[in-house]
């Protein structure tokens, strides 16, 4: 969906390739999605669902890390104290934090990858139905939790896929590349601070959870040298979006290596590295379309979700598209 000067184009995603110019770089998230839901059983035998999101101590995936900040199911019977089971694991609820999350520590010293691929569970968004609510002729749910991973996906450690791009298969990428684009690689773990609701009556109110990063050398470079040649810096989703421009100095130039980024969007930022994002079509209230739409523009972005709505476009993880570029320049949405 094209509108430099207004109008709306729709476009299958194939067509992505033609978006692209010689010179561009293209951002992409290889953060893998982890079988971070848990079913745990209380010292009372009842059963209490864990989300695990990140070690206590550090932002990056580790699997020896025995305290773990996790999101529990119902909450009102995961005070501090409780004891759980997880399989042959034996785990205390250690702390109840202010804002929601759970201080989760292993008894002993536990693989925890092991215990995901043993126990655990893909955390598909709560909209999607399981096998179980679909019938047997239902895609199994491995299937589906494969399907959540991107074709990027190579290092563990999110709990939501980088959605926008679930879209691109190997043919589209060879066909960006074709067109002289080079695709530069990044991760940034999606925790907590991507799909968080605001709940507060004003954007100003909400505060965002900050989420690990890691920018390689060469990925800094191929963006630096797109700025210099006059191509443009093209991200592969929203977490790609905030993972730069977190990471950027005020001339733009973005600083590779690992860090945290709280960077909470909104209307009046000034973007220093990106110049078009791909996204999907996101939930009311959410911090992601407050995003998209300081970068694109109100207008632009409403018109754009009015026509989707009109055209029937799926919205959410699974759903389609839209190829924005900064600052009323142009929206574009394309239905996968």
């Amino acid at each position: 969906m094209l509108a430099p000067d207004g109008r709306v184009e729709h476009r299958p995603f194939a067509a992505f390739p033609e978006l692209s110019r010689p010179g561009d770089v293209l951002v992409v998230n290889e953060t893998r999605v982890v079988r971070a839901r848990l079913h745990a059983v209380r010292d009372d035998g009842r059963e209490i669902e864990l989300l695990l999101l990140r070690p206590r101590e550090h932002a990056a995936y580790d699997p020896a890390a025995r305290e773990w900040l996790a999101l529990v199911r119902p909450g009102r019977k995961a005070r501090s104290g409780v004891r759980l089971r997880i399989g042959d694991a034996g785990a205390t609820i250690a702390e109840v934090l202010p804002d929601g999350p759970r201080v989760v520590r292993f008894d002993d010293p536990v693989d925890v990858g092991a215990l995901l691929d043993a126990h655990g569970e893909m955390p598909l968004p709560p909209y999607v139905q399981r096998r179980s609510e679909l019938g047997a002729n239902a895609m199994s749910d491995d299937e589906r939790g494969a399907r959540y991973q991107t074709v990027f996906a190579r290092v563990p450690g999110s709990v939501a896929a980088p959605t926008a791009s679930l879209h691109f298969t190997a043919e589209v990428l060879d066909a960006v590349r074709a067109r002289g684009v080079t695709i530069a690689p990044l991760v940034l773990d999606v925790g907590i601070g991507t799909f968080r609701p605001m709940a507060g009556a004003s954007i100003d109110e909400h505060v965002m959870h900050a989420e690990r990063y890691a920018i390689p050398e060469d990925t800094a470079a191929a963006v630096a040298g797109a700025r210099r040649g006059g191509g443009r810096v093209i991200a592969a989703g929203t977490t790609v979006l905030r993972a730069l421009e977190g990471a950027a100095l005020a001339d733009g130039t973005v600083h590779p290596g690992e860090g945290e980024t709280d960077l909470f969007v909104t209307p009046g930022f000034r973007f220093r590295v990106i110049d078009a994002l791909l996204t999907n079509f996101h939930l009311p209230r959410s911090t992601l379309l407050v995003l998209v739409s300081a970068f694109a523009g109100h207008a632009p972005v409403r018109a754009a979700y009015q026509a989707a709505i009109a055209e029937r476009y799926r919205f959410f993880s699974f759903g389609d598209a839209m190829f924005a570029e900064r600052a009323r320049k142009a929206a574009e949405v394309t239905d996968s």
